[in-house]
């Protein structure tokens, strides 16, 4: 016996809320990086303001050590980044896959799930943004 349209569906649904789940993780990464670096910041600035010995301060130093910082605390977190990226992509693909064997209609589900866009994204869109296409 083949599980109803409606089982069907609850799957489709608690696939998609797993798979948000795993985005919410990485956008709390990135959050918790970007909040690092920004508390950063100040430390990264020169110690002097203006011209030391007749030269001018180099303008891009400054961006080089915060490149450098924020390089440093992303390797910190990369192998649990890759991890759950690489799980998204998963995740993304047992969902297509679900939905085309399955045979589920796309006005029924999430426009956020890969079911109702074409290809796969590993990182879905920030919300408040409507896909057009």
């Amino acid at each position: 016996m083949s599980p109803s349209p409606d089982d069907r569906l609850a799957l489709l649904h608690r696939m998609q809320e797993a798979r948000r789940q795993i985005q919410r993780q990485l956008d709390l990464i990135d959050r918790q990086i970007t909040r690092r670096m920004t508390a950063l910041i100040p430390q990264l600035k020169p110690k002097r303001a203006g011209y030391r010995r007749g030269r001018a301060p180099d303008p891009s130093a400054f961006l080089e050590r915060y490149r450098s910082h924020l390089a440093a605390i992303t390797a910190e977190r990369q192998s649990e980044i890759d991890a759950l990226s690489r799980k998204l992509a998963r995740q993304d693909a047992a969902i297509a896959a679900y939905c085309v064997r399955n045979g589920l209609p796309s006005d029924r589900l999430d426009a956020r799930d890969p079911c109702n866009r074409p290809g796969l994204a590993v990182r879905s869109r920030s919300r408040g943004q409507r896909h057009h296409g």
